[in-house]
């Protein structure tokens, strides 16, 4: 509830639409400028760069982009505790890897996975029940669940500079959507109450699900497969299929967004901006990048300036990272 109270105070702040006062989180410089410059020319009405609002369309990534990935996917930690939970159901797992290693090794401590065992694991944690039940394991476990280094909820360890940003577009008649390639079920029973994001406006990776009737009752039951991995070149796929209009700001972290960036800025009339948050602040979260294993930004990085996206420092332009306990 902390959460959904930072969001809609953030909008209430924004709705006077000054732009001094509704990015207080942010440090002053030339990437805050942008963002302002670019939202005045998009609203301004008579302006050459004037956007209709229900063409104001912003994206926005998740993990690592609106809230801390590391040192995991908050999704795969989640997966590695319902290992754990399900594991006296599966006695085979005592031999068989990555499951063995799972299940040997101290919570805090990382397991190199293939992507091929991670596809794995997801499928045996992620499959088998209803959507309804997925949903409720996911509001459990997310209430309670708290990350090993800052020992706060993960919901807490969201970007408040990223927050008000949310609020500032969406008070400027922005329509702003996450993409991720995160589970899509995995992240809509809490978007709403964290990011004031509607399930309606989350885009992710999706695993099959069919329809059936269980004692009367009709359910969506999820299958053991992957119906679409919503990364990389994913992301302007399941933006056009699931939006149906091109965004005219993308806002990524790694070179999985690499794709939604170049879509939305490339060959595209009037104003566009791509966005990249670069994490370098060792001290207050953590400093990574080409050499990471989780959210590696290399290609992004490297071609951000010929392609006009603003790198944003979490060092120079957060003034502060997270919102206050």
């Amino acid at each position: 509830m902390k959460s959904l109270n930072l969001v809609v105070l953030v909008g209430l702040v924004a709705t006077s639409l000054d732009a001094a006062n509704s990015l207080p989180g942010w440090n002053d410089g030339p990437n805050k400028s942008s963002i302002i410059e670019f939202v005045g020319k998009v609203t301004k009405a008579g302006s050459p760069d004037f956007v209709p609002e229900q063409d104001r369309i912003a994206v926005f990534d998740n993990d690592g982009t609106l809230w801390c990935e590391q040192p995991l996917y908050t999704q795969l930690r989640f997966a590695l505790d319902r290992v754990k939970t399900l594991a006296p159901d599966h006695p085979e797992w005592k031999t068989k890897e990555p499951f063995k290693s799972l299940l040997t090794t101290s919570r805090e401590k990382e397991v190199p996975v293939t992507e091929a065992q991670l596809m794995e694991i997801l499928i045996a944690t992620h499959a088998g029940m209803s959507t309804d039940e997925f949903s409720d394991m996911v509001s459990d476990w997310i209430a309670t669940a708290k990350h090993p280094r800052f020992d706060r909820l993960y919901t807490d360890l969201v970007y408040q500079p990223m927050l008000e940003l949310i609020g500032y577009l969406e008070a400027n008649g922005f329509h702003v959507f996450i993409v991720s390639g995160g589970g899509v079920e995995f992240m809509r029973p809490w978007t709403e109450r964290v990011y004031g994001i509607p399930p309606e406006q989350v885009i992710g990776s999706v695993i099959e699900v069919k329809y059936e009737v269980r004692d009367g009752k009709p359910i969506l039951l999820r299958e053991p497969k992957i119906d679409f991995i919503d990364d990389k070149e994913g992301k302007p796929i399941g933006i056009h299929k699931f939006i149906g209009r091109k965004p005219i700001l993308a806002f990524g972290n790694s070179d999985g967004d690499f794709q939604m960036l170049e879509w939305t800025t490339t060959d595209q009339a009037g104003a566009r901006l791509g966005l990249i948050l670069h994490h370098d602040d060792a001290k207050r979260e953590y400093a990574y990048d080409r050499d990471s294993q989780i959210g590696r930004l290399g290609k992004a990085l490297d071609e951000a300036p010929s392609r006009g996206w603003k790198v944003v420092s979490m060092k120079d332009d957060f003034k502060v990272v997270f919102p206050k306990e």
